[in-house]
């Protein structure tokens, strides 16, 4: 084994600049193996957040304004949801396993001790919280019993918090006044950007004796797999509002919607997409670097002609020379390749600090995994490099070998 490593060793030595220039091209091809792997890695974690911090098995929809005549209603009539859509959505729909509405209601300021906001808040149902992914909160969100009893509760932003308070801290179960009326600060919640306020949707209603209508309207479904029963859920949907509204049901513009569960399946299967082909281009980037390598290991061959020749007529089996040439390939591929494996974790690591927190781009670092597959493949790519070579050099007959020196 010593042996091995030695002769190696020397080879490298006495063939510096070749051997630095066929090296240059594994570190690249490995660097932008590394480089690939993580920006893909960044994307799919960032899907991957936004899929378990979100409902994906729901369809969310909004008010539309009719782009087709029907039953005598010319084109362009505005139709609006109404919060008694809900039951028919419900009893109509058999994958629908849940409701939710929400409408906003501005004009007015919500006032603390010291100081007040403007904009009003949204008065909605408990499972918003999960469709406006609010999860770091602080007390709770409203709850199915603030809808029943039409508690005068409200949940505020971290920010507004702060201004309305003084300290966000302070502001759970104080009060504050909006439309004339006390509301009790039951959750604060922190958001990257979203600074909404929430009430029950019931209260809200109560107070301003409204007429129903709503903003957005969010249906969850379960018992469905594919990108089909999706959208047949979605068409059942529409159907219901169609006749409950007056539309054609094939006027997409009466109705906005968003299906995020088809949205879901397809953004997976581009996921999958995206890793093969990352690994297709880092593969062919490798390539070149495995075949500048296999070239310096047939001018290797070539000049140790006479050196295999001696070894071969003093008995070396053809094993041996195979063993070497291989050993030889992987090293200066392992070498090389890990050189352009720690620049690429590099990278990342500044990719990650710079953009890490960015949305559409989340934590784009290789692990652990990734490290053994691509140390396999540098193991792989260097046998493969060496193969013919080292095919070659068994062939070398002593006596041509000693004739040709």
């Amino acid at each position: 084994m010593f042996d091995l490593i030695r002769e190696i060793s020397q080879t490298i030595k006495n063939n510096k600049l070749r051997t630095i220039l066929t090296g240059i091209a594994v570190a690249w091809g490995i660097f932008m193996l590394i480089v690939l792997l993580g920006a893909a890695r960044g994307v799919v974690n960032s899907y991957e957040e936004e899929s378990s911090s979100s409902s994906v098995n729901s369809i969310r929809l909004w008010s539309g304004t009719t782009s087709m005549p029907y039953k005598g209603y010319k084109d362009g009539r505005w139709v609006r949801l109404k919060d008694n859509d809900m039951e028919a959505i419900s009893g109509e729909v058999s994958a629908v396993s849940d409701v939710a509405i929400s409408t906003s209601a501005s004009g007015f300021n919500i006032v603390g001790p010291k100081d007040y906001i403007s904009g009003g808040f949204e008065a909605v149902y408990p499972d918003e919280a999960r469709t406006q992914r609010i999860f770091d909160i602080k007390g709770r969100f409203v709850n199915q019993k603030d809808i029943n009893d039409l508690r005068r509760v409200i949940v505020i932003s971290s920010d507004n918090a702060a201004l309305l308070f003084g300290d966000a801290d302070k502001a759970l179960g104080q009060e504050v006044k909006a439309m004339d009326l006390s509301w009790m600060v039951v959750g604060v919640y922190t958001h990257r950007w979203r600074k909404s306020s929430f009430v029950p949707y019931t209260t809200y209603k109560a107070i301003t004796g409204g007429d129903g209508y709503v903003d957005q309207m969010t249906v969850r479904v379960e018992g469905i797999a594919t990108d089909t029963e999706a959208e047949e859920t979605e068409s059942q949907v529409r159907s219901v509002l169609a006749r409950r509204h007056e539309f054609d049901p094939a006027d997409s513009n009466a109705v906005w919607v968003w299906n995020q569960f088809a949205s879901y399946l397809k953004q997976g299967q581009a996921m999958v997409y995206l890793n093969l082909a990352v690994w297709v281009i880092g593969i062919l980037t490798l390539l070149t670097g495995i075949v500048g390598v296999s070239n310096i290991m047939f001018v290797s061959v070539r000049e140790r002609v006479h050196e295999i020749g001696i070894r071969r007529a003093i008995g070396a089996k053809p094993n041996s020379i195979i063993i070497q040439i291989l050993a030889e390939s992987i090293a200066i591929t392992a070498l090389f390749g890990y050189i352009g494996l720690v620049a690429g974790m590099g990278v990342l690591q500044v990719l990650d600090s710079l953009l890490g927190d960015s949305q559409g781009f989340s934590n784009p670092t290789v692990d652990i995994s990734i490290a053994v597959q691509v140390t396999v493949a540098l193991i792989v790519a260097g046998a493969i490099a060496g193969l013919f070579p080292a095919i070659k050099a068994t062939k070398v007959k002593p006596v041509e070998a000693l004739r040709d020196e």
